[in-house]
């Protein structure tokens, strides 16, 4: 059974950082987070492919989250800065084993975390 271990998240101000990580018990070739606010959508936050290290952003978080990891590890990092109150929300990492171009769309990912919640105050 492939688990997906998150942790981080939590409280914050408005304009405040926080950083969550996510750990897979297996390889993966991508990994996720995506993020799901009360009566919204889940939506596609960030995500890095393995080989080639290359990521990819929603606009919405693009030049305030980072998104990192360890590859050997399976292990993949958000950094979340310059927080907004809009940023609250349930926040999901998700793994896929095989490559995908695409991965701002849920359809590559085979494994989803329980979720972590990130709440920023006003």
């Amino acid at each position: 059974q492939v688990q997906l271990v998150e942790s981080g998240g939590g409280l914050v101000q408005a304009g405040g950082s926080l950083r969550v990580s996510c750990a897979a018990s297996t390889r993966t070739a991508i990994m996720g987070w995506f993020r799901q606010a009360p009566g919204k959508q889940r939506e596609f936050v960030a995500a890095i492919r393995w080989i080639g290290d290359s990521t990819v952003y929603a606009n919405s978080v693009k030049g305030r989250f980072s998104i990192s990891g360890d590859n050997a590890k399976s292990t993949v990092y958000l950094q979340m800065n310059s927080l907004k109150v809009e940023d609250t929300a349930v926040y999901y990492c998700a793994a896929g084993v095989r490559w995908s171009l695409v991965v701002s769309t849920t359809t590559p990912y085979d494994y989803w975390g329980q979720g972590t919640q990130v709440t920023v105050s006003s």
